[in-house]
Formats: structure tokens, C-alpha cells, sequence
């Protein structure tokens, strides 16, 4: 029992860690680059949604089919906003008529 809380305690500095290291990358990015990035971003959460369909299609578990769906959600609404965002950004280059 006291291994299980150990390893989920660990899981939980890890998680904490990557929040406040990502927060700091993602501040230091310049303005010009965040267009690129988004697109990288949405090509990374296009394999995230290819990864839990899978997990929810060999799903064996009610936990697995229920995180398998949040993930495929989330992820839409990451790539559906990521592309929207890139968008808006695009437009401010084109010339006005």
C-alpha cells in the first residue's frame, strides 16, 4: 500500500513540475514564433486523438472507455481551437481591400 502512494506521489511532483516548466517555456516564446508552434501543436494532439481512439476501441474497462473519450474531446477542442487561433493570427497579414 505505502509503494502506491509513493509512486502516485512521485506522479504528482512530476506533473507539477511539467505544469510550471511549460508555463515557463510557453512565457518566453517570442510573439512571432506562437503561429509555428500552434501548428506543431495541433499536429502533436492529431496523434493524441489517433491514440485514444485506439485505447477506446481496445478498451476492456468502463475507466479506460470514459478517459479514452475525454481524451478524444479534449483533444478535438485543442486541434478545433488550435486551427481557429492559427487562423485569426494569419488573417492580421493579408492585406485589407
Amino acid at each position: 500500500m505505502l509503494n502506491i502512494i509513493t509512486e502516485n506521489l512521485e506522479l504528482m511532483y512530476l506533473i507539477i513540475l511539467m505544469i510550471f516548466v511549460g508555463i515557463e517555456l510557453i512565457g518566453h516564446v517570442p510573439s512571432v514564433l506562437h503561429t509555428p508552434l500552434m501548428s506543431g501543436a495541433n499536429a502533436i494532439h492529431g496523434v493524441v486523438i489517433i491514440g485514444s481512439i485506439i485505447v477506446m476501441g481496445e478498451a476492456t474497462h468502463l475507466v479506460s472507455l470514459i478517459l479514452g473519450f475525454f481524451a478524444v474531446i479534449l483533444g478535438t477542442l485543442n486541434v478545433v481551437g488550435g486551427f481557429v487561433v492559427t487562423d485569426r493570427m494569419l488573417e492580421m497579414f493579408k492585406k485589407k481591400k
